[in-house]
Parts: structure tokens; C-alpha cells; sequence
């Protein structure tokens, strides 16, 4: 017997696929927002968490909806921060490296966050 197709299921799915999509710029601009906060020098913890918090739901959510390299480059910079929240003392350079990889990625979605190429060619970072 053939299982039927719920085709509520997949509207409903659009109406997610709708609503992420319609969000990103929005999540683009917190993520600026908090990049414009930030002090490598001396970087306040809260906006860590923040940043690390919105990546994190990024690289959970994004293939779902369709943007499956802007997941997987936000999986790869909440990594990498991840690594540098686990030390106790960070240098700025380092903090600013980060920094400059979350402005590239921000400056990439800000262009087509469904695109399939990471400007490296690779689809990933």
C-alpha cells in the first residue's frame, strides 16, 4: 500500500522555509551588531556567548531550509570560536583573525546566503 504524500506537511514546511529566509538579513545585522561590539583587545563575555549562541542555531537550521553552505560556514566559525572560548586568555590578533573570518561570512550571505560556493571554491571554509 502506498503511503500518501501530506501535502499540508510540505506547505507548511514552505511557510518555515518563508520565515527562515525572511530572517537572515535580520540575523546578518545582529551578528553586525555584535561584531561592531566587540573588543579583541578585551572582549566582553556576554557577546561571545551571543555570537556563539547565533551560530550555533545557524549551523543547526540552515541546510533545513535550503542554505546548506551558510550553515556549514557557520558551523566552522562557531567551531573555531568555540576553540578560543576555551582558553583563559586569548591574544587580540587572535580574537581579530575570528573577527575577520565573521566579516568575510557576513559579507558573503549578505550577497546570496543560498549560495552552494564559499568564496573559496570549496563550499566550505
Amino acid at each position: 500500500m502506498a503511503t500518501l504524500i501530506d501535502q499540508d506537511f510540505f506547505a507548511r514546511l514552505r511557510v518555515l522555509n518563508d520565515k527562515f529566509a525572511s530572517g537572515v538579513p535580520a540575523t546578518l545585522a545582529q551578528l553586525g551588531a555584535l561584531r561592531a561590539a566587540f573588543e579583541p583587545k578585551s572582549p566582553d563575555p556576554h557577546i561571545v556567548t551571543e555570537l556563539h549562541q547565533i551560530l550555533h542555531t545557524i549551523a543547526g537550521s540552515a541546510a533545513t531550509f535550503g542554505f546548506r553552505t551558510m550553515g556549514q560556514q557557520a558551523r566552522a566559525l562557531e567551531q573555531r570560536l568555540r576553540v578560543l572560548m576555551a582558553f583563559e586568555v586569548i591574544a587580540a590578533r587572535d580574537w581579530q583573525h575570528w573577527l575577520d573570518g565573521l566579516d568575510a561570512y557576513r559579507a558573503w550571505a549578505a550577497i546570496d546566503p543560498r549560495a552552494d560556493e564559499y568564496p573559496d571554491g570549496s563550499g566550505q571554509q
